[in-house]
């Protein structure tokens, strides 16, 4: 019996997310092959570029054991219900939901892959999303539990892959690429991270980790390239402070890159 109801929740939560997406036009999920590329700040920074290009955007952190997007964008308050509904948190007009806005600053979540699952479908069945024009899912490093739910339950138009411009990091983005097509994702793009760092004395242009093997990955494997990102010190104190770059300093390298990949992403979903 136990089993049953069990089984019937499953359902209604599945029919909760299928009603919810259907009213959302364009879904986004951004991953990487590995950590420490610099995927939420990709996650976060678009979501803010694409709200700056006037479309409603809501922004699902999906790292439920490492979560970040709220102290990223400073935000310090709690998730809270309203008619039986998530009421995602506000910072300049993106709704943002994440695990993080219900724990404390350094509680731990020691969860198995299911329940992780599970509680990402939660999100996205029990949102409030408004009028969410697109809605980015910043998902986990890897192809585990949570990827494959996302896929799943978004059905995503795009699939943005983050690297770095190092041949290890360049090898697991082709994993991911190839995990995206697997999935079935019907667009595909390449952004390159950490591409070049911003000298803050004289403004000239450093190879830290190499520059162009994003560019070279997505044609050999044809997809799209939608850009590349420097290492911007002045973005990585402001995100330490709970600021965006695209807010703070719009005229920026990074914020000014991102922007066009921003408006790649809108021009190609339409």
């Amino acid at each position: 019996m136990e089993q049953q109801k069990q089984a019937q929740r499953f359902e209604e939560l599945e029919e909760q997310v299928r009603r919810n997406l259907e009213l959302i036009p364009h879904k986004i999920v951004v991953f990487s092959g590995k950590g420490g590329v610099g995927k939420t700040t990709v996650s976060v920074n678009l979501a803010c570029s694409l709200q700056q290009h006037g479309v409603d955007t809501s922004l699902l952190d999906a790292d439920v054991t490492g979560p970040n997007v709220p102290k990223m964008l400073g935000l310090r308050g709690q998730l809270l219900a309203q008619e039986k509904r998530i009421v995602p948190l506000d910072y300049h007009g993106v709704r943002v939901i994440s695990i993080a806005s219900l724990l404390t600053e350094d509680q731990p979540v020691i969860w198995r892959g299911p329940m992780r699952s599970r509680l990402l479908s939660q999100f996205l069945g029990e949102a409030d999303w408004g009028e969410t024009e697109y809605l980015i899912a910043d998902l986990p490093p890897g192809t585990g539990d949570e990827v494959i739910t996302m896929t799943q339950q978004m059905h995503p138009d795009l699939a943005v892959i983050v690297t770095t411009p190092q041949e290890m990091s360049l090898i697991d983005s082709r994993r991911a690429v190839r995990m995206a097509q697997k999935m079935q994702i019907p667009r595909i793009g390449i952004v390159e991270n950490m591409s070049e760092l911003i000298c803050p004395e004289c403004g000239a242009a450093i190879d830290l980790f190499g520059s162009g093997g994003g560019k070279t990955q997505a044609e050999t494997l044809g997809v799209d390239f939608f850009g590349a990102l420097p290492v911007d010190i002045t973005a990585r104190r402001l995100a330490d402070e709970g600021r965006s770059v695209i807010f703070e300093q719009p005229d920026s390298a990074l914020a000014e890159e991102m922007d066009t990949i921003a408006a790649k992403i809108k021009n190609l979903l339409g």
